[in-house]
């Protein structure tokens, strides 16, 4: 894969976060240093105490604080999110510790262009406490999955994942730390392909270099 980004015309993303944003600033830092063709022009959170908001602010990112207590329901927040999302016209929408469900209103108004990171094995274990889960399981492996996002929770088509082994003296906490050392590797790669025009969505799931890809996303072997 060259190195050097050949499309002029970077892609405009916008960051969702809810704490620390550190995937975000991972993702960032890839924009900045021309690995990704596209640029982070805002990092939106939903808790005024996130610290990526901070840290996005230090790279000269616009930052917004759109508090979800502040309305009735989903459903108000979500239409409210996509106004803000919308006045900065993004290609992509990342989730990076976005700790809201997404509800349709959010969803369908960009509908091909929202990305997450799951702290699984995609479909195993959607939703919360993934670590402890394959854990009392009794699983050997672990991992981490990027995809499309879809009104599905969690459900949306797998674009890549990685996987980590389990060790018997293991913790949530090891789990945790060795997945996250994963999503900086492989979350930036994805929104890499997006941006090159390589990976898009489809009716028939994410599709990348014209191939479409299968339920566990790209597997190179």
């Amino acid at each position: 894969m060259p190195s050097a980004i050949e499309n002029p015309i970077k892609k405009r993303i916008v960051v969702l976060i809810s704490g620390t944003g550190s995937n975000m600033l991972n993702i960032a830092e890839h924009c900045q240093d021309n690995k990704i063709n596209g640029d982070v022009v805002a990092v939106i959170a939903n808790r005024a105490d996130a610290a990526g908001l901070a840290k996005a602010a230090e790279l000269g990112i616009a930052t917004e604080f759109v508090p979800h207590t502040s309305f009735a329901d989903r459903e108000d927040y979500d239409q409210a999110l996509v106004e803000r999302v919308q006045s900065y016209q993004p290609d992509l929408i990342i989730l990076a510790g976005f700790m809201r469900v997404l509800t349709p209103v959010f969803v369908s108004a960009f509908a091909d262009r929202i990305m997450n990171i799951h702290p699984s094995l995609l479909p195993k274990y959607k939703g919360m406490h993934t670590h402890q889960r394959a854990l009392d399981a009794g699983d050997e492996e672990h991992g981490v999955s990027v995809h499309f996002v879809t009104e599905e929770l969690d459900g949306g088509p797998v674009i890549l994942q990685s996987r980590v082994p389990i060790f018997p003296e293991d913790t949530a906490e090891d789990l945790q730390e060795r997945v996250h050392e994963q999503e900086y590797r492989i979350y930036p790669l994805v929104i890499r392909w997006f941006c090159a025009d390589r990976l898009k969505l489809t009716e028939e799931g994410a599709v990348l270099d014209g191939a479409t890809l299968g339920e566990q996303g790209y597997a190179p072997e």
